[in-house]
């Protein structure tokens, strides 16, 4: 079984080729291969808390350091940590 990434638990439409892209543009945890296979994800599918500047809830995310309460209370850091258990990476 695949692990999903951000853009298919949330269904953004913000992934390459992804229908909301004319109007919102591809999103960086789907375009950032820096860190691709982290959490098992591609791209920054299963980092996206981590990256700085990604589209969450119709709001640009600002720092890691601005954004992380929120993300700690999202289903797609909920659904990673739980999947990955001692394997999870949080931070990068």
């Amino acid at each position: 079984m695949s692990k999903l990434n951000c853009w298919e638990v949330k269904k953004c439409g913000r992934e390459e080729n992804g229908p909301k892209i004319a109007e919102l543009g591809v999103c960086l945890a789907a375009t950032e291969a820096a860190v691709d296979g982290i959490n098992a994800g591609k791209n920054g599918g299963r980092a996206c808390w981590a990256l700085a500047g990604t589209l969450c809830g119709g709001e640009v995310q600002a720092t890691f350091a601005a954004k992380v309460g929120n993300c700690l209370d999202c289903e797609v850091y909920k659904l990673v940590e739980g999947e990955e258990g001692i394997d999870f990476i949080g931070a990068l």
